[in-house]
């Protein structure tokens, strides 16, 4: 019988952020696929555990890959996890994801830590809508194919960037978006030197001109505000005339047609009561 594959979220830089439920399906799978066993053997330590591991990274997933389905096509269980955060989210996990559900093997996913929605959370941006888009392209031609497909997007878009290319994904993001965009630089979340600016694009770039950038970056940029469309003024007279016809009283009516058609509610209140008054 085949066993399961396990994306267990490891801290973004606070150990204090392990779950107790991640913390038990670490230990009771049979090996660890991790993106640098280095890094994990300092969390089993933390955790007081040993486990077997094997390493998985974008190095070498394309022949680790297959090796881990195949131990657990014969039964074994796998944690897969990353240096810090969700496996699987901006990172080579999600071939493995893929492989794995194309087998038919089982996958669960363990919720806990991602910089990406503890960057969201924080930025006083809206989160309602928003669109994840990792790291930049690092070939120029298609970092500003990307940039440019993004230029009207209208949600808030959250961005990952190292520090030792901070400063030129910032100039890129002000020419692309403006430099009075809104902007929440969050850095090292989670950790002893955690910090949060939310400024403009502009002023990040001038910032961090003048101070090295040092730490794990997350970039959460407000979208384009909606553009309110044309006023039809004629267009909305008719239409607030139509909903007086169905018997909808003529301050609903008005404003009805004023959201549909642009335009002020008072001014088209105005028409279709003097309309009305002749």
């Amino acid at each position: 019988m085949a066993g399961k594959l396990y994306l267990v979220p490891t801290p973004i830089g606070n150990l204090g952020d392990i779950s107790r439920r991640a913390a038990e399906i670490l230990e009771a799978v049979d090996f660890i696929a991790a993106e640098d066993t280095r890094v994990t053997v300092k969390l089993l330590n933390h955790l007081g555990l040993k486990k077997p591991m094997t390493a998985y990274h974008r190095h070498n997933c394309g022949t680790a890959g297959p090796a881990v389905l195949e131990r657990i096509q014969a039964g074994e269980n796998c944690a897969l996890v990353t240096d810090a955060g969700t496996p699987a989210i901006s990172d080579p996990g999600e071939d493995l994801v893929a492989l794995c559900a194309g087998a038919g093997v089982a996958v669960e996913s363990i919720p806990g830590p991602c910089a990406l929605t503890v960057a969201l959370s924080v930025s006083g941006l809206p989160t309602a809508r928003f669109t994840f888009e990792g790291f930049l392209p690092l070939n120029k031609k298609n970092r500003w194919t990307r940039l440019d497909a993004l230029r009207n997007e209208e949600r808030t878009m959250v961005f990952y960037e190292a520090p030792h290319k901070l400063r030129a994904t910032l100039e890129d993001l002000a020419a692309a978006f403006g430099s009075d965009r809104p902007l929440a630089v969050c850095r090292e979340l989670t950790k002893l030197h955690e910090e949060v600016l939310r400024l403009t694009i502009g002023e990040a770039a001038a910032r961090y001109a003048a101070q090295e950038p040092r730490g794990e970056f997350v970039l959460v940029i407000a979208g384009l505000p909606a553009q309110a469309p044309a006023a039809d003024g004629e267009g909305a007279l008719a239409r607030a005339l139509e909903l007086r016809r169905e018997g909808l009283p003529l301050k609903l009516a008005a404003a009805r047609a004023a959201e549909e058609f642009g335009g002020k509610k008072r001014a088209i209140y105005d028409q279709v009561l003097e309309i009305e008054g002749k």
